[in-house]
Order: structure tokens, then C-alpha cells, then sequence
């Protein structure tokens, strides 16, 4: 594996082996040096072409604790600035010989475009709205780590489809972890065409987010992308998070074992209230630990592994 730029590209196998590694690198956390060796020499560059905390913080934090040497770049600090083409600024920043790019960027499929002209390794951190690879992976660990196996569990992702590449990604990663997957959103969000996609990999939808609340193991709260909207996919937002916000009212209709998780940044008394962000049962905070380890374990699995020989993962 030289790349991760979709779900599609993991097999189970690979999906469980990045998972079970990240569970040694979780560990490093709690260490009062949080530090290992494996990727020492090598040279990682987060190039974000959109705003973020969470994933450029966590993939920075994750190449530190492996000892790499990462570097922090923008669109707005490039020559991509000055009209240069992203082609001729990825090209050039890979013939400085770094051994990866992780890239969030506006545009669907960019990750893809950039690995076809570099020789380095490349990571998509969010592209469009196509897919946010990693995230499903932390949201799958994290699932996995108060759920067990996910094999027959029941997944419900709620909220704005239309606009989430976070859903994506964790439909075709917990599909292949053999979950059972339901999409609950507004006819307005569902995505154009889910209804032959959903009946080609047994994909449920529906509508009536009460229904489906009380048959969960977990349900991860979208967040309404409204800078990505540009019509009125819902009359007000008291309506949205009325019919499709988990709410103080809702928490009821959880079963006592499910959880709650969000992607962040969340939209507090939108779709999620603050009882339910803060509940015993929210793996919010969860998921941005297990963020770090996740990273780690996929830059391990990138630029060490069995391939070099380098290293250890623990």
C-alpha cells in the first residue's frame, strides 16, 4: 500500500491491520515520552488546502510521535497563490524528495490527481465531497473500541449527506467490516442516486430518524455543512434539529449500549444538543484521541512496515 486516497482501495484485512497496529500506537499516548523511532529520516508535508484542527493537528502530532520530520503548508503560503498550477507545485515540493504529502483540498479527486504526478506516498485528508478516508478509520477504531467486532452491528449516519465526504468513506468502511449501515437524513440531503447505490451494497434510508434511534449499537451525528449550501435545503435550522437533531428527548430512544459520535466541529443545537454531546454514552472526545493513534498506524503502514523493515510499532 503506497497510498490511501479512498476506502474502496482497503480490503477487510487491511482495514483490521491498520486498526489493531493503531491500538499499539494509542498506547504511546499515555507514555510520559511520547516518542518512537520507526519513522525517523523521513519527511511528511501537510498540505491543506481548506481549513481544519482536528485531522492537520492529529496527522502533525501522529508524524512527530514517529519521529518524522513534518512540515506544515497552505494554499495561501504557495506559489499556488502567485497562479501557479497545483500540478507544477506538488511536482516541485516532490522534487525536494519528501516521502509524503497528506492533502485536504476543495476539489473531489484531487488526492487522486496529485498521486498520478508525484513519486511520493499521498494521504487524502479530505477532498470535496468525495471522501475523508482517515476519519472513517478513527471513527471505525473508536466504534470498535467500546463496541467489539462491528461484524452485525447497527450503524445509523444521520444528518447532511448531500455535503459529507465523512460519510462516504464510513459507509464503504464499515460495509466491509460487515456492519449494517442506515442513512437517516431529509429528502433534501440525501445524495443524488443513494437509492441504487443503498440497494446495491444493502444500504437502508430513511426519513424518520425516531424509527431508527431505538435499533442502534451507534449513530454518528452529521454536521450541517451550511458554507457548502447554496439553497434552502430546510426551512430553519429550529426545524432541522426538531425533525433530524439528536436532542435531550431523543437520548431516551437510545438503547443503554449505543453510543454517540460526531466528526466534528459540531454545530451545537443543530444536530446534536449539548446533552448529547456531552452524554455518557458520546465517544466525541473518543474519536479525537483515537485520531492520533489512527494516523500514526497509517503513516506507519505507508512509509515503514514490512516493506522497509525499519522500525517497530511499539
Amino acid at each position: 500500500m503506497k497510498h490511501l486516497l479512498s476506502m474502496a482501495d482497503l480490503a477487510r484485512e487491511e482495514i483490521l491491520e491498520i486498526l489493531d497496529t493503531a491500538v499499539s500506537m494509542h498506547e504511546v499516548q499515555h507514555r510520559d515520552v511520547k516518542k518512537l523511532p520507526t519513522l525517523r529520516g523521513r519527511t511528511i508535508i501537510n498540505f491543506f488546502f481548506e481549513d481544519s484542527t482536528r485531522t492537520r493537528s492529529s496527522f502533525e502530532i501522529a508524524g512527530k510521535w514517529l519521529s518524522a520530520d513534518t512540515i506544515n503548508l497552505t494554499g495561501k503560503g504557495t506559489s499556488v497563490s502567485k497562479g501557479e498550477s497545483l500540478r507544477d507545485t506538488v511536482k516541485t515540493i516532490d522534487a525536494m524528495g519528501v516521502d509524503m504529502m497528506i492533502v485536504r483540498h476543495m476539489a473531489s479527486g484531487a488526492p487522486a490527481q496529485i498521486a498520478q504526478w508525484t513519486r511520493c506516498s499521498i494521504v487524502n485528508a479530505g477532498d470535496g465531497m468525495h471522501e475523508h478516508p482517515s476519519q472513517a478509520l478513527l471513527d471505525a477504531y473508536t466504534m470498535r473500541q467500546r463496541l467489539g467486532d462491528l461484524e452485525g452491528r447497527h450503524v445509523a449516519l444521520v444528518g447532511d449527506l448531500t455535503h459529507s465526504r465523512v460519510f462516504r468513506s464510513n459507509v464503504l468502511c464499515l460495509t466491509t467490516l460487515g456492519a449494517r449501515v442506515t442513512l437517516v437524513a431529509p429528502a433534501t440531503l440525501m445524495p443524488a442516486g443513494i437509492a441504487d447505490w443503498a440497494k446495491a451494497d444493502g444500504i437502508e434510508l430513511s426519513h424518520d430518524l425516531d424509527a431508527v434511534l431505538p435499533t442502534v449499537d451507534a449513530v454518528m451525528m452529521l454536521r450541517v455543512q451550511r458554507e457548502r449550501m447554496s439553497g434552502g435545503f430546510f426551512p430553519t435550522a429550529r426545524e432541522y434539529a426538531v425533525t433530524y437533531g439528536l436532542t435531550k428527548d431523543r437520548l431516551r430512544l437510545l438503547p443503554d449500549h449505543a453510543v454517540i459520535c460526531h466528526p466534528g466541529p459540531m454545530n451545537r443545537g443543530l444536530e446534536i444538543s449539548g446533552d448529547a454531546a456531552d452524554a455518557a454514552q458520546s465517544l466525541v472526545l473518543d474519536q479525537v484521541s483515537a485520531g492520533v493513534a489512527v494516523r500514526m498506524s497509517i503513516l506507519y503502514h505507508l512509509l515503514s512496515g514490512e516493506q522497509s523493515g525499519e522500525g517497530s510499532a511499539a
